[in-house]
């Protein structure tokens, strides 16, 4: 039963922040690339103010996968890197902490980019 529980509070935290971005869409005149980063620039100031945390641990992947929840592990590692080597690791923490992910994404993007051979919609 706890994990049916995890599972709605993540396809809840999930949803709600999908529908907000969908209103945004809908209802203003942002496009979708500046929609998107606002969302990463949220995550990093609810992160770096410490709202973000209580959320993520509640929610789980509802909150850490979605694009808000890279924002929070930027400022999370900027927050440890400046605490372990002092100024420079404002400069260095939020790369170094999300860089698995970053890499991921590239390489995956490659692969897929491999297989299905992208180009012009035409």
């Amino acid at each position: 039963m706890e994990t049916v529980l995890q599972y709605i509070k993540a396809f809840a935290v999930g949803g709600l922040l999908c529908l907000i971005g969908q209103v945004l869409v809908d209802k203003t005149r942002l496009t979708p690339a500046r929609i998107l980063t606002s969302y990463v620039v949220a995550g990093v100031i609810l992160g770096g103010i410490g709202l973000y945390e209580p959320i993520a641990k509640w929610a789980g992947a509802g909150a850490t996968v979605p694009l808000t929840g890279f924002g929070n592990l930027l400022a999370k590692g900027v927050r440890k890197a400046v605490d372990e080597i002092g100024v420079l690791g404002a400069l260095t923490g939020g790369l170094t902490a999300a860089a698995g992910g970053i890499a991921a994404a590239i390489f995956f993007g490659l692969i897929v980019s491999i297989i299905f051979k992208p180009g012009d919609k035409s």
